[in-house]
C-alpha cells in the first residue's frame, strides 16, 4: 500500500492502572500511526458486560497508516497482550481493549475483522472521544459523520 488510511481506535481499560495501559496504548500506536490525535479521557459505565465489573476509562485516537487493516487489527491485538489482556470470556474486564472503528471509507466483513466496528454507532462511550478529535470523520457504512452519530443517541 502506497498511501495511507486515516484510522480510528477505541481505547478501554477497567483493570489495573487504567491510565497507565492507556498511555502505554498511546505510546505505541504512535510507533505506526502518523498525525496521531488523542482524545481526553471519559470514566465511563460498564456496557455490554457480564456481572458486576469495575467502571472503564476509554479514549480515542485517530491517526493515519500504511498498514493493511488486517495488519493493524493484528498490531493492536498485540498491544492488548503486551498489558496483560486475557480473553477468558466474551467482554471479560480487561487491562486493555483496542477496537479498530474505522479504516478509512473502508467496508470490511470477514472472519477475522469486521470494520466499521459493528457495534461503534450505538456506543456514547466511543463516539464521544472520537467526535472531540474528529467530529466530521464518516462512517461510510451510514454516510454520517462521527459528530452526526453521536445526536443521535
Amino acid at each position: 500500500m502506497n498511501s495511507t488510511a486515516l484510522v480510528a481506535i477505541a481505547l478501554g481499560s477497567n483493570v489495573g492502572d487504567r491510565d497507565a495501559h492507556l498511555d502505554y496504548a498511546v505510546s505505541r500506536l504512535s510507533q505506526f500511526l502518523t498525525d496521531l490525535r488523542s482524545s481526553s479521557r471519559y470514566d465511563t459505565e460498564p456496557v455490554d458486560v457480564i456481572g458486576d465489573q469495575p467502571r472503564f476509562l476509554n479514549a480515542a485516537v485517530v491517526g493515519r497508516t500504511a498498514l493493511e487493516a488486517t495488519e493493524l487489527l493484528a498490531a493492536i491485538q498485540q498491544i492488548e497482550h503486551q498489558r496483560g489482556r486475557e480473553r477468558p470470556y466474551t467482554n471479560a474486564p480487561r487491562t486493555l481493549d483496542l477496537d479498530l472503528i474505522l479504516y478509512g471509507d473502508a467496508v470490511i466483513s470477514l472472519p477475522a475483522i469486521v470494520v466499521p466496528h459493528p457495534r461503534f454507532r450505538e456506543r456514547r462511550f466511543v463516539l464521544e472521544p472520537l467526535a472531540e478529535i474528529a467530529p466530521g470523520m464518516v462512517d461510510p457504512v451510514s454516510g454520517l459523520t462521527i459528530r452526526e452519530l453521536l445526536s443521535r443517541i
